[in-house]
């Protein structure tokens, strides 16, 4: 077992994983596939955006 990690593989399971939705076997695949470093990586950087979008999102709607 290989364990080619993929960015794209790794950004579709945080995005799982913030809507907390996920099937068993995919999971099992995902530990197969991807590595914690980019997890870790690509979870920061979604939590990151996620923070910005809000603080975007209240500024809009405390604007008008």
């Amino acid at each position: 077992m290989s364990k080619q990690g993929s960015l794209l593989r790794s950004m579709v399971a945080v995005a799982w994983s913030f809507l907390g939705i996920r099937k068993s076997s995919e999971f099992q695949k995902d530990i197969e596939k991807i590595t914690p470093l980019h997890v870790l990586g690509v979870g920061l950087v979604a939590g990151l955006l996620f923070v910005i979008g809000l603080i975007v999102l209240v500024n809009l709607i405390v604007a008008k």
